[in-house]
């Protein structure tokens, strides 16, 4: 079954509307700042070696908001 937005009540798409752009802004905001954080955290394997993954997953549980936090795994993820 196919998921049709139009079928949804205006102020139900309207308030999805508004959340899509909400997010967007959010990313564009932080993109450069996530990748700066990526980079630092990346920056760093060759140090920690066999640990970097645990000190990794330590530095990105301490992100905050959420969306943010994802964005600096994209960003990690990216750059693997």
């Amino acid at each position: 079954m196919s998921y049709n937005l139009a079928n949804l009540p205006f102020d139900e798409r309207n308030a999805m509307e508004d959340e899509k752009a909400t997010m967007f802004e959010f990313w564009q905001q932080n993109l450069d700042r996530a990748k700066t954080d990526a980079g630092r955290i990346w920056a760093e394997k060759g140090k920690r070696k066999a640990q970097w993954a645990g000190w990794a997953q330590e530095q990105l549980a301490g992100l905050e908001p959420a969306q943010y936090q994802s964005m600096v795994r994209r960003e990690l993820d990216r750059l693997g």
